[in-house]
């Protein structure tokens, strides 16, 4: 098990399963349910991290009667350090081939390299260069 997994609300499982799997090339964990996604579909980000991807319905059971943020509202943003600034502008090449939104082209920022886009369900995932 991973020490962190961050669980994300999700609209459809299937597309979710492609952008991730076939978009932006990661690994999923675990056996093929009936509709042929891993349950729990989640996916390694490295050795310490991943995330679970859960239909809207089970996240609001998780978190009571808490709202959950409707698409485009984003309650945190996630980094992923690429490595590299030609691993930036790759992820993000990937991810908009896979169909993203891109939220800010990748460039350089005064603190670095970096872009975001947003998944499938309006998450945004803010990629760097690692310095």
């Amino acid at each position: 098990m991973r020490p962190i997994i961050v669980a994300l609300p999700i609209v459809d499982r299937q597309v979710s399963y492609r952008f991730y799997r076939d978009g932006l090339g990661w690994k999923a964990e675990g056996e093929p349910a009936e509709d042929g996604v891993p349950e729990p579909l989640q996916f390694v980000l490295n050795e310490g991290m991943g995330i679970m991807l859960v239909p809207t319905g089970g996240f609001g059971w998780v978190i009571g009667d808490r709202e959950v943020a409707s698409r485009g509202h984003s309650e945190c943003v996630i980094n992923l350090d690429a490595g590299s600034d030609e691993g930036v502008d790759e992820l993000m090449r990937r991810a908009h081939e896979a169909g993203a939104e891109l939220v800010t082209e990748p460039g350089r920022q005064p603190w670095g390299y970096a872009g975001a886009f947003a998944d499938p369900d309006g998450h945004v995932w803010m990629v760097t260069s690692g310095g």
